[in-house]
């Protein structure tokens, strides 16, 4: 078996070398500095050029082993979706097809061809190719758009409209990673005469007006096809789209949004925000409109001023529901907040965005999918107690926190589970505008591209983020003078890089490190990330007052933690991009075992006196237990009386006297039962 694996990896290895003998970024590059009307500074590498390694690998591998390899074999809406017939299933149109397999199919597939090609998993690409070939035939033989078996005005309904822009993601990626002209046929003829959403300025209400334009963000995929094919139709329509004085008026209502009061109680969904945030900004690359990219940091500043938890985003039960220990993160907004922050990064060159894309997916991304990558939840929450405590969310019920399978038999959660590693890979090292490379977010990966007329690999070697030093080996097939960039994170204060082991003068700008020279072959680069510890403190924010929150009783969640109760004061600790929790030993993802001690309050008055940092070995098979945790902190904390319930789930007050103790914290991510908001001591 052994013999078997490694020929398999050097198979591997050399597929994803003959994919670099063209250059695909310098004609991407070429076309932007042509065509593009506003700023832009990172273009991704194409899909499968980023192989996950360490620890990211042995998580990628689980995915592809459990749900990402096998969810069409769990549920019909993945092994019928899009063969172009009906079938019967939850939100699906019986006589043909559409519907709610729309989106959800194409979240799985999505995920699925990028992380099979980012792995070189044979039997994964062979699934997935199988059932993307059909929708590309299916365009090729006749099909209007991408649902090729209906008439061309079926994407004239919002929510079909918006799973095709998911399968234009979808096959952008098959076509990165093969290269196959007949997937980029199929995308530019669909994509030089689409029909997009317009916004419906009846509704006052921003979820609704908002949610008229999840069909817009085809405007991924039609940037990515004009990018490989260099389409003129396809810009020529990106451009009248984004011009067009409907969109105008829309984005400047957006950037009028202020304060619950203003906006209706309601609030917002959370896919919606993150897939509808970045439109303006991704049209403003091709008007010009800078006021595009402010409207999408205005939705999100106002989101997190209300919602905000401790991973970088909102909380969403399915609506953004306030900030607390027991509000909910539902599992689609995960990668759609990464995809979306990576977008934003990509068009302004801010490093925050790569903070926040770490701290989403180190910490909210591993938290709802089982160790095994076998079963996963629709939420997550910073606090959970038991199998009962929190409640599940009222939508879409009961059910909605339990592992399993499938998640929910509402399906998006499962689908979008498979962004959520892919999404961060693929990402990694993009291309810059001058002709370089950017070590975006760290972590272990192996890179083979080609810039000009030069082969470039590098081999990033690492345990981080449990660890802080990155070493990143430099294969090249001739030296070559170009800049490559490397992200400070804003929790890192003395950042250091070597190279051959000669430390480097080095100038931060807007959290990013520029380093120009002739790159050699054999040359390595060191770089030490030295992580800071951080006590963040705030109070819990009331759920939105609308009927959406009802439960099955009839009581509403906000009742439940009502004016009296908000404003209960918390306190997390993280360090560097990790959020810190206390871990609850659990029998399963599901069971909890029962009389540990959780009651305690946070006590910290100086970080570096009352907290503690232990390093260990990283664990030689990486599943996801915290007792060999690679990293725990001691920190100080006072026992107490405590005995949270649904409707307090806070003390109202720091808590006083009491007796001293000392607890143990794990990374977040390592838990499925634990506390990581805590009470907070009086000092």
């Amino acid at each position: 078996m052994k013999i078997k694996s490694l020929l398999f990896t050097l198979l591997c290895t050399a597929a994803a070398s003959a994919q670099v003998t063209t250059d695909y970024t310098t004609s991407k590059i070429q076309l932007l500095k042509e065509n593009a009307k506003s700023q832009i500074v990172f273009i991704p590498l194409e899909v499968g050029q980023i192989h996950p390694e360490g620890w990211i690998r042995a998580w990628s591998d689980q995915a592809a082993n459990g749900i990402t390899g096998h969810l069409d074999e769990y549920q019909d809406v993945y092994k019928h979706g899009w063969k172009g017939y009906g079938f019967d299933a939850l939100g699906a149109n019986p006589k043909d097809g559409t519907g709610w397999p729309i989106e959800q199919c194409s979240y799985w597939l999505d995920g699925a061809v990028k992380l099979a090609y980012m792995t070189g998993n044979k039997a994964l690409i062979d699934k997935v190719s199988k059932r993307l070939d059909i929708i590309v035939d299916g365009v090729l033989n006749g099909g209007e758009t991408f649902i090729y078996w209906k008439e061309k005005d079926i994407v004239h309904d919002t929510f079909n409209n918006w799973g095709h822009g998911v399968m234009g993601r979808a096959l952008i990626d098959y076509y990165q990673a093969t290269h196959n002209p007949r997937v980029l046929q199929a995308l530019e003829k669909v994509y030089k005469d689409f029909y997009m959403m317009m916004p419906n300025f009846l509704t006052t209400n921003i979820d609704g007006l908002m949610g008229l334009m999840r069909g817009a963000t085809n405007v991924d995929a039609m940037t990515e096809t004009y990018l490989e094919s260099g389409n003129k139709a396809i810009l020529d329509r990106l451009q009248n789209y984004g011009n067009n004085s409907e969109i105008k008026k829309y984005e400047a209502r957006l950037r009028a949004v202020e304060g619950r009061e203003k906006i209706g109680e309601r609030s917002l969904h959370g896919v919606t925000l993150y897939e509808g945030l970045r439109v303006p900004a991704i049209l403003g690359l091709w008007t010009g409109n800078e006021e595009g990219y402010k409207t999408a940091t205005h939705l999100h500043d106002w989101a997190m001023q209300y919602n905000a938890l401790p991973y970088g985003m909102p909380s969403c039960e399915e609506w953004l529901s306030g900030a607390g220990g027991f509000h909910s993160v539902e599992t689609c907004v995960v990668p759609a907040a990464m995809w979306t922050y990576n977008w934003l990064m990509r068009l302004s060159g801010d490093a925050s965005w790569a903070d926040l894309i770490e701290s989403v997916f180190f910490n909210a991304g591993p938290a709802p999918v089982a160790r095994d990558f076998k079963t996963m939840s629709y939420y997550q929450q910073p606090n959970r107690f038991s199998e009962t405590l929190p409640t599940c969310p009222p939508v879409p019920g009961d059910g909605d926190t339990k592992f399993t399978p499938f998640g929910h038999y509402v399906l998006c959660c499962v689908g979008s589970s498979n962004w959520i590693i892919p999404n961060y890979v693929g990402n990694m090292w993009q291309a810059t505008m001058d002709g370089g490379l950017a070590y975006m977010l760290y972590g272990p990966c192996t890179v083979e591209t080609r810039l000009g007329d030069t082969n470039i690999g590098l081999k990033c070697t690492t345990d981080y983020p449990f660890a802080e030093r990155i070493m990143v080996d430099v294969s090249l097939s001739e030296d070559k003078q170009m800049p490559l960039y490397f992200h400070v994170p804003s929790w890192c204060k003395k950042m250091e890089i070597s190279i051959n082991g000669k430390k480097q003068k080095i100038n931060a700008s807007d959290g990013m490190i520029r380093i120009d020279r002739a790159w050699r072959n054999g040359d390595r680069i060191e770089i030490n990330l030295p992580m800071t510890l951080k006590l963040e403190e705030g109070k819990e924010i009331a759920y939105p007052r609308d009927g959406y929150f009802t439960d099955n009783k009839g009581e509403t969640r906000n009742k439940l933690v009502d004016d009296s109760i908000c404003g209960m004061p918390y306190q997390y600790i993280k360090h560097g991009p990790l959020l810190f929790a206390l871990p609850l030993n659990d029998i399963d993802e599901n069971q909890v075992v029962t009389g540990q001690k959780f009651n305690y309050a946070l006590a910290v008055k100086n970080l570096k006196k009352d907290v503690k940092v232990q390093r260990a070995a990283m664990p030689k098979e990486w599943n996801w237990n915290f007792h060999t945790s690679p990293i725990t902190l001691t920190v100080k904390a006072r026992e107490f009386d405590w005995h949270p319930t649904q409707s307090a789930p806070m003390p109202k007050e720091k808590v006083a006297g009491e007796k001293d103790a000392t607890i143990q914290l794990v990374p977040y991510n390592l838990t499925k039962f634990r506390v990581s908001m805590f009470p907070v001591a009086a000092q």
